[in-house]
């Protein structure tokens, strides 16, 4: 406009403080429910909520104060003959292009504002359905460098036994090229329930020599299918670990019972319905009730008159079986433990128990059987508790299906089966965590969306304006659903983190033309349909360049870069699919929705009389696309 730097500054920024307090303030607000909500959810996001708020707020008083100085001190005064390179003059005609065929398509939009509406309440009625139908996940699995096996054997089975065989999937993980180190360790303790369970954590190679980590277990299960008598269970561990239970699967699904009797009843016809269900696999529980045990009847009197007590045949009992450490010998190199127990041939066969014998108070020596019956069945090797009732815990995994799914479909076949109401049954750890984060997450959009509503209602000082600013959210929550399942994925926590950013982001573009429109209504007495159009052309540059920065900034999340990238994937592809299907649909919905409320707000008897607003039709452009 022929004005001085420092002018231009001046006027420029005097234009657009409204707009950037707006947009600044109404970001801040997006995240502010963020901060107090609780449970797994609320602690991981608590930090990206802070961060996000001082970097805006920050922001925010650097573009009103720091960027003008600069622009008082680094643009140049417009001379309108200066020449300019091949790339400006094609970047700027392209432009130019664009925004007159904007200017011209909206034209027409305007005149057609009815259908317009139209389209508009079908995308809200489409993106309402997807987000119901979007397959939703928790928390994607990462590549941390680092698997677990676990393995399970017969109730029945010795240390030994349970040893050699765990020595034969040892062999196999050694052998793959994509191991660094592992470690193996058996028995009960160190993460293990009983004595049938084993545990073997793996170290990878660096990422750059071997495929992802989910690959790497696609090609270790089939190799211990020919291990006889061990079932192995390998795990790419999530990144964060809900619940203190390892089971052997990713997902648990537990029982609670009023007595173990009936869990041994029903879980087993639980476990059958869940192998049955395609989606579902390598289905296995914690009820192991068939361990074989030996009961010891000790006939007090019968001792008593031999001059026997039971603290002897107990003592007996530890010394052969519990492998007692009753001495060291030391060398000067080593130290050697001295440990009294039975002959290995004696611990394998129960019926060994008949020929040991007991000394006496008086020193006779008595076989076991003179003072104890010797009786033969089976009981359970451990006995879990949850909310101190008896509860038996399946695991399980999904096979094709979203986590979402998964949990709808098993909880349908187990209301086939038709428990018993003293039976009850619940998703636990990660499961559990989804379910309650999946209602957290909605209820924070709505929050979020609220708090937004009651910022931009102060700063305008109006009921309608925020409505308009917010109605483009739809359209970005549609491009943000259909890009994940374009490309195959779940909607997760990440995804919602993206569809969070996007409610700030993507209201910029109304913010940028409605506040425009609302000071050219006020101050030049524009009707609404003209006001609108003129804004809209005025802020195209802007509303283009933000959009195409924020853009640039997500391609590389979207794109999967850097350690972990593939987990944080579907936060950059919701931002960069809400974006471009909201920008193109925001630039034209936007406008018809300002008019249909403008004439609303007159109706209501606003600020504006009836007189004053133009009828809902194109205004008349003239030949200079700029002029508008």
């Amino acid at each position: 406009m022929g004005k001085t730097p420092m002018q231009a500054t001046l006027d420029g920024s005097k234009e657009v403080t409204f707009t950037i307090l707006s947009m600044t303030l109404s970001l801040v607000a997006v995240f502010i429910p963020v901060l107090f909500m609780g449970g797994v959810l609320g602690k991981l996001l608590k930090e990206f909520a802070v961060t996000i708020i001082i970097a805006v707020l920050i922001s925010g008083f650097v573009s009103q104060t720091l960027t003008p100085m600069l622009c008082s001190r680094v643009l140049k005064p417009h001379d309108p003959d200066a020449k300019h390179g091949w790339l400006f003059t094609l970047v700027e005609n392209g432009f130019n292009a664009t925004k007159d065929a904007y200017g011209s398509s909206l034209a027409w939009v305007i005149r057609h504002s009815r259908m317009t509406m139209v389209v508009f309440f079908a995308i809200i009625g489409v993106t309402a359905y997807l987000f119901d139908k979007a397959p939703k996940g928790f928390l994607p699995n990462d590549d941390s460098g680092q698997i677990v096996i676990l393995t399970e054997a017969a109730q029945d089975i010795s240390f030994d036994a349970m040893m050699e065989r765990q020595k034969l999937v040892m062999e196999i993980v050694s052998k793959d090229k994509n191991v660094a180190g592992f470690m193996s360790f058996i028995g009960a303790g160190n993460g293990n329930g009983s004595m049938n369970n084993g545990r073997i954590v793996i170290a990878l190679k660096p990422r750059d020599e071997r495929p992802p980590a989910e690959d790497v277990v696609r090609q270790l299960r089939p190799k211990f299918s020919g291990i006889v008598g061990m079932s192995v269970f390998v795990q790419n561990l999530p990144p964060i670990r809900i619940g203190s239970r390892i089971t052997k699967s990713e997902f648990q699904y537990t029982v609670q019972g009023s007595s173990l009797a009936e869990l041994q009843e029903w879980v087993p016809k639980i476990e059958e319905k869940m192998k049955s269900l395609p989606q579902v696999a390598n289905v296995t529980t914690d009820l192991q009730i068939a361990r074989p045990q030996v009961m010891v009847e000790i006939d007090r009197e019968k001792a008593s008159s031999l001059n026997m007590t039971v603290q002897q045949i107990q003592v007996a009992l530890n010394n052969s079986f519990s492998a007692v450490n009753i001495s060291n010998i030391y060398t000067a190199t080593n130290q050697y433990f001295v440990i009294l127990e039975l002959a290995p041939e004696y611990q394998q066969d129960p019926s060994a128990l008949s020929q040991l014998y007991v000394r006496s108070t008086t020193g006779v020596v008595l076989p076991l059987s003179a003072v104890a019956k010797l009786s033969y069945s089976v009981g359970p090797l451990t006995v879990s508790h949850q909310g101190q009732l008896p509860s038996v815990n399946i695991s399980f995994d999904l096979r094709g299906v979203s986590l979402s799914e998964g949990i709808g479909i098993i909880r349908s076949a187990v209301e086939e089966i038709r428990t018993p109401a003293t039976l009850t049954g619940s998703f636990q750890g990660t499961a559990q965590a989804f379910e309650k984060s999946l209602a957290g997450m909605g209820v924070l959009l709505i929050l979020a969306i609220i708090v937004i509503y009651l910022v931009l209602g102060v700063l305008y000082e109006s009921f309608i304006h925020p409505i308009t600013i917010l109605s483009g959210l739809p359209t970005a929550a549609l491009g943000a659903i259909l890009t994940l399942m374009i490309f195959d994925r779940e909607l997760d926590m990440y995804g919602f983190v993206g569809i969070i950013m996007l409610i700030g982001i993507v209201k910029k573009n109304a913010i940028m033309m409605i506040d425009f429109a609302i000071e050219s209504g006020r101050n030049e007495g524009k009707g609404a349909a003209e006001a609108i159009h003129e804004a809209c052309l005025v802020r195209f540059r802007p509303i283009m360049m933000t959009t195409f920065a924020a853009l640039m900034g997500t391609i590389p999340i979207a794109l999967a870069l850097g350690a972990s990238g593939e987990a944080r994937r579907p936060l950059g592809l919701c931002v960069i699919g809400g974006l471009l299907v909201s920008q193109f649909l925001t630039l034209y919905l936007t406008p018809v929705v300002y008019i249909y409320f403008e004439r609303f707000q007159v109706w209501m008897g606003g600020r504006k009389a009836a007189g004053q607003i133009a009828p809902v039709h194109a205004p008349k452009l003239s030949a200079d696309p700029t002029s508008d």
